[in-house]
């Protein structure tokens, strides 16, 4: 019998409802979609045209020279018991073929017993009453050619003294550390040898203007000092530089674009040069360093790589053991680079124009408030004119840049398949991207199109703002004041806002933030291995299904959505450094597209069954007193 006033129970579902899809706006379908997309098609001819053309450049591009440090490698076959030739043959038979040797001074001219320098204090005491200057310093040369050359060298005035029934030239000041030209006779022993050269001159007023550069040696590469080129404050002498370096090419030194550097490129050209600071290298394992230098040469384009020994020579033959064998394994030749340059046409560059223009009006007439996205359209080409300073193939690679990653997930945003739409798109970018930014010195990594750094940040905004609803957008802000905020609300806000920060902070090569020893460690195991993805994609690309697949309610697919944006702006940032070569950028885009797209789907899969089992659970316990009643 039945009590007719208790109610019976609900019976449980086998499964939960589906959760509610994204609650979006539509994108707007605009009668000049179809001429916009056929436009964007059609512009892809040239830029795929160029893009092959890049391609067979980079891949004459592969040969890298082993410059080890001599200086360096001196002093530690010194501190060894060795002669430097000894330890340079060690370290040629791992693949050394080159070495750096700096200008000489004249302390290092001292050294090799060609004059001798005494301070005037010292000299008066040997010789009393002789007229001796105490604050002088004097030199006795080995021959008289080479104290009048020194003497004609600089500006310095000197004068030749009797002291002790000697000559003795006198300086006012300490000339130790003055340039004192090339070691001639080692450079000609080391040309002998067939070894790949690089000189490093140095820079003091006291040598006249005219005698810059009189003297550099016949050698392929000149690898500036400090933070700026000789003459780089001095426009005529910089000129002078200029004339000076004939056919030798300017090393282009990775994190050190040296002040004048560029002035000299646009002359010559330049090679890409990578080293390690000493300090920096004696804290890392010896295979750590070399897969750095395999990484630069691999995907850098770093035709030059600096070396310099550790401690001991045991770690450094760890070092260079493990380098000869990455680079043989990646491809990359060790012997003396034939350096040449990239030089797109100009006419496929101007049509490839078209496609980056057609996105960007078509991204803003989508806009479910057109006159919001035109706005944004218009704001987003002003700010890409604005800071590329009127050049317009570098102004449409930043447009491409930033529109294409955004322009998918504008136009369609409700059901997983739309992620790849998302990534087609995207990846019609990449070759605008490489059209329109890839040029001598881009290529060279001196100048990228400016504002990069937007291209994570800007694609973001442009999707969410494509989230207003079509209304009055005074009712949208009063709505979005009046929302009632929870806790949770806060919470993921604030945890979205710090996942941002951290992407942006982390963008490029080097980061800001800080890396785990295991993120570390991982990196240079895969790197080793394989080319790397990013780690950004593979995380964003999984937020990104989730986010279009509904699972979760309310704004939290929007926000998964979002958070697939920095994915797609990923793969046009990758593509932006264009000293990577482009075969190379798009192993890494596709590995973290792969990886991305088997982790949602799992995701997908898991959080569904995650709901399902917590509903259930949910329910269960709920029902248990009805059943015992």
């Amino acid at each position: 019998m039945t009590d007719p006033i208790r109610p019976r129970p609900t019976p449980t579902p086998a499964t939960p409802p589906a959760a509610p899809g994204p609650t979006l706006p539509p994108a707007s379908r605009h009668p000049w979609t179809r001429m916009l997309l056929g436009l964007i098609v059609l512009s892809l001819i040239p830029a795929l045209i160029l893009a092959v053309q890049r391609v067979q450049y980079e891949q004459a591009q592969k040969t890298a020279a082993l410059v080890m440090d001599y200086p360096a490698l001196v002093t530690q076959a010194r501190r060894s018991g060795l002669e430097p030739q000894a330890l340079l043959d060690r370290y040629r038979a791992l693949g050394v073929n080159g070495v750096a040797l700096y200008e000489d001074t004249v302390a290092s001219r001292e050294q090799r017993g060609e004059v001798y320098l005494k301070n005037g204090s010292d000299l008066a005491a040997d010789f009393p009453d002789q007229g001796v200057r105490t604050n002088a310093v004097y030199m006795r040369a080995a021959s008289p050619e080479i104290a009048a050359a020194l003497r004609a060298r600089y500006t310095i005035p000197t004068r030749e003294v009797r002291i002790g029934g000697q000559t003795w030239v006198e300086w006012p000041s300490d000339p130790r550390y003055l340039p004192a030209g090339p070691d001639t006779e080692r450079i000609n022993a080391f040309k002998q040898q067939g070894l790949v050269l690089v000189y490093r001159p140095y820079q003091d007023d006291a040598v006249p203007a005219a005698r810059v550069g009189a003297d550099w040696p016949d050698v392929p590469f000149i690898a500036f000092t400090g933070d700026e080129v000789i003459g780089a404050r001095t426009p005529k002498l910089l000129a002078q530089v200029n004339t000076a370096l004939g056919a030798r090419l300017p090393a282009i030194i990775e994190s050190n674009i040296q002040r004048g550097l560029d002035t000299l490129v646009r002359t010559h050209g330049g090679v890409r040069l990578f080293a390690l600071s000493p300090d920096y290298q004696n804290k890392l394992d010896p295979l750590d360093v070399a897969s750095k230098y395999n990484l630069a040469a691999r995907e850098r384009g770093m035709r030059l790589l600096y070396l310099r020994p550790y401690p001991t020579i045991n770690e450094t033959e760890d070092m260079l053991r493990r380098t000869q064998s990455l680079l043989g394994r990646s491809g990359v030749s060790i012997g003396s680079p034939q350096v040449t340059f990239f030089t797109p046409s100009p006419l496929l560059q101007a049509l490839s124009m078209v496609g980056p223009l057609a996105a960007l009006l078509l991204l803003g007439l989508s806009y479910p408030l057109a006159r919001l996205g035109l706005l944004a359209a218009g704001f987003t080409a002003l700010l890409a004119v604005g800071l590329n300073t009127l050049h317009p193939f570098e102004s449409a690679a930043l447009i491409a840049a930033v529109s294409f990653p955004a322009l998918g997930l504008i136009l369609r945003r409700s059901r997983v398949t739309d992620w790849f739409l998302a990534t087609g798109l995207s990846l019609t970018g990449v070759l605008f991207v490489s059209a329109l930014g890839a040029s001598r010195e881009s290529t060279l990594g001196l100048a990228p199109f400016r504002g990069v750094g937007l291209t994570l940040l800007l694609p973001l905004t442009l999707v969410a703002l494509s989230f207003l609803p079509r209304q009055d957008i005074r009712k949208t802000i009063s709505d979005l004041y009046s929302a009632p905020i929870r806790l949770g609300d806060v919470a993921v806000m604030g945890l979205g806002l710090l996942l941002l920060s951290l992407v942006f902070d982390r963008r490029g090569n080097t980061t800001g933030g800080q890396v785990s020893d295991f993120e570390t460690s991982l990196r240079r195991d895969v790197q080793d291995s394989i080319i790397r993805p990013r780690f950004k994609e593979i995380a964003a690309h999984p937020l990104a299904l989730l986010g279009l697949s509904g699972t979760l309610p309310g704004y939290f697919s929007g926000l998964l959505i979002l958070a697939g944006v920095v994915g797609q702006s990923s793969i046009l940032n990758t593509f932006s450094h264009f000293h990577t070569p482009l075969l190379i950028s798009a192993a890494r885009v596709f590995l973290g597209l792969g990886l991305g797209l088997l982790m949602g789907v799992v995701a997908i899969w898991a959080l569904r069954l995650g709901m399902r089992l917590w509903s259930g659970s949910g329910t269960g316990r709920r029902a248990a007193p009805e059943v015992g009643a």
